[in-house]
């Protein structure tokens, strides 16, 4: 049986919507985040060393698997076909992998350092110091982390222009893997004028219905539909 240790407002969330869309059976372990320090709960440490979410449990086969990309890969090996992975002499091979390893890669980094520097400028400090924080998480957030994320937003939006999914006209894994950083994006008033094909995807994604029975399981997201 396959377990997933889900966490709320996760990257956990792609892989039950994963599982949904494969028709593999699975059960939900939930864990909440500390409503203070947004981390995740030391309970995640009692399954996986990194403490965090999404770890897979394969009892089956007495497997305990963290990080997205290698979930979603040993997922669609498993209960999928080459709908979902394709071939290795499929036209679009070598871009599935490509994007399955962007997301977390390239996507990821830049997005978590502007969080960490927003809440670092509100942060409790003593008052002298907090204008110095302040100065430096302005000057690296404007001078490095926004240029990065304009460039991957720039780049995903002209390859989805292109593209009704990251693969090609069908949807893969890479598509899972992708759809986090871009719902995030979109949750937190990315412009629809200005990245089109970003939203088009994230509304494709969220209107199949297996990602609504996977909303339906876990609801608490927060970057999901705002309503239907």
């Amino acid at each position: 049986m396959i377990t997933v240790h889900h966490l709320n407002n996760s990257r956990s969330q792609r892989i039950l919507w994963l599982l949904e869309e494969l028709g593999a059976p699975y059960t939900v372990q939930y864990h909440q985040r500390d409503p203070v320090t947004q981390l995740a709960p030391d309970s995640l440490k009692a399954v996986h060393p990194l403490g965090k979410s999404p770890v897979l449990q394969d009892s089956e086969r007495n497997l305990t698997l963290a990080e997205s990309g290698a979930i979603i890969e040993y997922l669609v090996s498993r209960f999928g076909d080459y709908n979902w992975q394709l071939a290795e002499d499929s036209e679009h091979y070598w871009h599935y992998r490509f994007w399955l390893h962007f997301s977390e890669g390239s996507v990821m980094p830049p997005l978590v350092m502007r969080l960490v520097l927003s809440r670092l400028k509100s942060a409790k400090m003593p008052f002298f110091i907090r204008p110095i924080a302040r100065n430096i998480a302005d000057k690296v957030l404007t001078g490095f982390v926004a240029p990065n994320i304009e460039t991957h937003l720039n780049y995903i939006e002209a390859h989805l222009t292109d593209h009704t999914w990251f693969c090609g006209p069908k949807i893969t894994g890479a598509d899972v893997q992708m759809s986090f950083p871009l719902e995030a994006q979109v949750s937190s008033g990315l412009s629809p004028n200005t990245y089109p094909a970003i939203h088009r995807f994230v509304q494709q994604c969220q209107a199949r219905p297996a990602y609504r029975a996977a909303l339906a399981k876990a609801p608490d997201y927060a970057y999901g539909p705002k309503s239907d």
